[in-house]
């Protein structure tokens, strides 16, 4: 090799410095080496904190690139410690071989004895890129087993605890000024009627807030929360582990993504549940049973002809009244007319409860007294004009907007530092002293990695539903106050089902009286649905008459 020259090219992937792998002795030794070998060291090359999982992102590996194309000091070689200091995917490997000799520069892997300038270094590079290819997903399976290990033995894997939890020496206890709303939403869903989305407002309308976390900050109880603590088996006491898997992202070598999976293992955890097993499995049956439930209700939506079933509220027991139709029919059989009318859902024996309140209340009465209602709100100028300098100020979701870049941010950030733990535990030398130990201690950072990844991901999901929701309010806000502004006029030329969707968004629930009032009056409130005020207001549609007054209740 004498009169030739090289250029020295030298990687660490992280900060982490494993002895025999640091930069100061990969430079060391292959100074060393040129010096023995009488190679003239043209230029030295550094990518500290790199992955070699791919030559992308590694500047000073391309500009060593460029100047091997430019030929600026025509080397005959490039001396790296060892072949996964290249690179640690083999097309990546063979493809830079081939551009560099392309322009007449050789491979020397000190440490591992190749050369590619010999007949059998470059088949040798190709079998070890290989090699190190199946080696890292090798330990990523062995990453899965250490984890999947954790959960039989009923432990908490890692990453942040579950709302309702807090982490004491790695083991979960529970923390009561959380567990409480946990306990009500559980309660709530099981033993009502209401699903995510009321509850969620209920939650709201009771001042019920989430505790702010490192990892939350948004402070309400959103639908999409809500359904995720119902589904969490972690408050019944239970580890689940492989509820979703990581898959290889098709098209790609290196990149992988988190998918569902039915098929998970669930063990008996050694933390104390905050949800018992009778009011777990009763709220398992019913979310099991809404998608199917859900199903029905929206292909029924186009044939509802009754205006205000579900939203007036029983005056006995507070249940939903629902619209009916009976028929009279004449003496011969033949039908003379169909009546329809407002009955209480639970005034027939339902899982062993009967309300006492059998009225049937006139469909067309109380669909005309609610009109009558709505058409009486919308000329109240100072509520219309309220609403309006409500819609008019822009809703801020820039909180939620920061929050998901850091979320997003992190996950990059996750990603990174796994696939550098990943080069680190493939490089460990098991003659280097404490390699065990080491080798151990970068699994569990590779086990916390992968923890962390899981919850941010579901955080970063939870604040894209939480802005929708927020834009999907403001912009059904716009759409009530355009109604409303002409409601003679939208309200007349819009058919049945049309009709329905928009007292849907208009109010939250109808209260009557048990009788009728001696002033032909069913009607004793109405809570809007607005969410266009701050603040709840109490006003009366009639001011100047005692006896025809009905409380209008605008949700806050």
């Amino acid at each position: 090799m004498e009169n030739k020259s090289c250029y020295i090219y030298t990687r660490v992937s992280t900060s982490m410095q494993v002895d025999g792998y640091s930069l100061d002795a990969q430079k060391d030794k292959l100074r060393k080496y040129a010096e023995f070998q009488d190679l003239e060291i043209k230029g030295e090359y550094c990518d500290e904190g790199k992955s070699g999982k791919s030559v992308e992102g590694r500047i000073e590996f391309q500009r060593m690139l460029d100047d091997i194309r430019s030929l600026k000091d025509n080397v005959d070689y490039v001396l790296v410690f060892k072949l996964s200091r290249f690179g640690r995917n083999a097309a990546d490997v063979l493809n830079s071989l081939q551009i560099m000799q392309d322009f007449g520069a050789n491979l020397i892997c000190v440490e591992d004895g190749i050369d590619s300038s010999k007949d059998s270094g470059k088949l040798m590079i190709s079998v070890l890129s290989a090699v190190a290819e199946i080696e890292r997903e090798n330990i990523l399976v062995q990453t899965m087993e250490g984890r999947k290990q954790k959960a039989r033995e009923g432990k908490w894997n890692g990453g942040f605890a579950p709302y309702g939890y807090k982490l004491v020496n790695g083991e979960l206890e529970i923390a009561e000024d959380e567990a409480e709303a946990i306990r009500l939403i559980f309660d709530l869903y099981a033993n009502t009627d209401m699903g995510a989305n009321y509850i969620a407002k209920y939650l709201e309308t009771h001042n019920i807030k989430k505790k702010p976390r490192q990892n939350g900050k948004y402070p309400y109880f959103t639908a999409y929360l809500i359904i995720k603590i119902i589904d969490n088996p972690i408050y019944n006491g239970k580890i689940a582990y492989g509820r979703r898997k990581t898959e290889k992202v098709k098209g790609t070598r290196n990149e992988y993504k988190q998918v569902k999976s039915d098929d998970y293992l669930l063990t008996d955890g050694i933390h104390e549940a905050i949800i018992d097993d009778e009011l777990w499995d009763k709220a398992q049956r019913k979310h099991k049973s809404q998608v199917k439930k859900y199903e029905i209700v929206d292909r029924l939506k186009s044939q509802q002809r009754h205006l205000l079933s579900g939203l007036i509220k029983c005056p006995i027991c507070g249940a939903g009244m629902y619209g009916n139709k009976s028929s009279k029919r004449k003496k011969d059989g033949t039908k003379y007319k169909d009546y329809y009318f407002y009955g209480c859902k639970h005034r027939k024996l339902i899982n062993g409860h009967k309300c006492t309140y059998n009225k049937q209340v006139n469909e067309e009465v109380l669909n005309d007294a609610v009109i009558e209602i709505v058409t009486k709100l919308v000329r109240n100028k100072k509520l219309l004009d309220s609403m309006k300098d409500k819609i008019n100020s822009k809703i801020n979701t820039t909180e939620i907007d920061t929050e998901s870049e850091n979320f997003q941010k992190q996950l990059r950030q996750l990603n990174l530092t796994k696939i550098n733990l990943l080069d680190d535990i493939s490089v460990l030398n098991p003659e280097t002293k404490h390699y065990k130990a080491m080798k151990a201690d970068l699994y569990e950072r590779l086990y916390s990695i992968y923890d962390k990844t899981e919850e941010i991901n579901d955080l970063l999901e939870e604040a894209y539903a939480t802005k929708q929701t927020i834009e999907k309010d403001k912009l059904t806000s716009d759409n009530i106050y355009g109604i409303l502004t002409n409601f003679d006029v939208f309200y007349q030329r819009m058919n049945k089902v049309e009709q329905r969707k928009f007292i849907e968004l208009l109010i939250d629930e109808i209260q009557i009286y048990e009788e009728r009032q001696a002033n032909g009056q069913w009607i004793k409130s109405i809570k809007f649905k607005l969410p266009l005020l701050e603040k709840t207001l109490d006003t009366y549609l009639d001011k100047n008459s005692k006896d025809e007054s009905v409380t209008v209740l605008v949700r806050k």
